[in-house]
């Protein structure tokens, strides 16, 4: 049975991680290190974990790896996370990183929208981007998982059949998406105030969000095109949840008349016809952020209209979007039933 390690464990991801873990037949929680001066409890952190977890935080040091885990997560900030990931994977433990600083194949364009030096270069090229419905070949044969975040989860997922089979114009996507709260993470600021998001909607990062090139990057990379998008996300008054409405244009004229609803869907059922964690939808019925909330499950439909193929995917942000992809990367990776802890 694996020792698992969680490194970070205060973040809400971290909580959701734990949650999944408890309940998850093949693996042991056994270390959890935390970036404080102090070593409390974890039920002491979060009280909801009281009576299932008590296990005392350490504190986290750079230089040091815990002993005895062979999986660990790390759920630290981006530019933090690649201090420490160099030394677990030196040991021989497996890891999956929840930040960005291994999501990019291409170093330069990391420190491009980073604003500081990647400082593990072995590491950024031998990382495996965490999309198990993408690359779960390559994943099963990795010690370096980067485990993608909730916008470029869902994005990526509604895309790909499209781009793959060439239905759309790689260079006209328009991507409207909308996030809960808790998609900002724990640490108080003051966007996150109650008094400033409730009964509020508001667009950030209009036209240079970090996870604009990185949802680029990682379609080019899966279709042998460049892939080029508006990207505009948005905060919206409640606790978790993703949806995402992308507008794409047909490739070429032939190929928009030739398409309905049906025949679209039809390309993802194809596409997604043995993934146990993708869920399709008819646009009468169209995803919605109650329906995926708690669950690893991605909802998605598609619309054919004159001008546009519109798509629409939703997501938990905390559990596909975080803890729960990484809980199925971690499957794959050990050789578990896919998923193992998450149905």
């Amino acid at each position: 049975m694996p020792n698992i390690g969680i490194i970070g464990a205060t973040a809400y991801t971290s909580l959701e991680l734990i949650k999944i873990l408890l309940r998850h037949p093949e693996v042991k929680i056994s270390y959890l290190g935390v970036r404080r001066t102090d070593r409390p409890k974890i039920s002491e952190i979060f009280p909801s974990l009281q009576g299932q977890i008590d296990l005392e935080c350490d504190i986290i040091r750079e230089n040091e790896v815990p002993a005895n885990i062979d999986v660990a997560f790390i759920t630290l900030p981006p530019t933090v996370s690649m201090k420490y990931v160099p030394q677990f994977i030196l040991k021989g433990i497996k890891v999956i990183d929840f930040s960005a600083d291994y999501r990019f194949q291409d170093r330069a364009l990391y420190e491009k929208w980073y604003k500081t030096p990647h400082t593990d270069s072995a590491g950024i090229t031998k990382a495996i981007y965490g999309l198990p419905e993408l690359f779960r070949d390559q994943i099963k044969k990795t010690r370096l998982t980067a485990n993608p975040g909730c916008y470029t989860t869902a994005t990526i997922l509604a895309l790909a059949p499209l781009l793959m089979k060439g239905i759309i114009d790689p260079l006209d996507i328009i991507v409207d998406a909308k996030s809960g709260v808790s998609g900002k993470g724990r640490e108080a600021r003051e966007d996150t105030h109650y008094c400033e998001c409730n009964e509020n909607i508001e667009a950030y990062g209009v036209g240079g969000h970090r996870h604009c090139p990185e949802i680029e990057h990682v379609l080019s990379i899966k279709t042998n095109q460049t892939v080029s998008l508006q990207f505009v996300p948005h905060l919206i008054p409640m606790n978790r949840g993703i949806l995402c409405t992308i507008y794409c244009k047909p490739k070429n004229k032939g190929t928009a008349s030739a398409l309905n609803d049906e025949a679209a869907l039809n390309i993802y059922k194809e596409f997604y016809q043995k993934e146990p964690f993708i869920r399709l939808r008819e646009i009468t019925s169209p995803p919605k952020t109650k329906d995926i909330s708690h669950t690893n499950f991605c909802d998605i439909a598609v619309k054919v209209t004159e001008k546009r193929i519109i798509i629409l995917s939703a997501i938990d942000n905390l559990i596909k979007g975080a803890a729960g992809q990484a809980v199925q990367n971690m499957n794959v990776m050990c050789g578990f039933i896919e998923e193992m802890g998450l149905k």
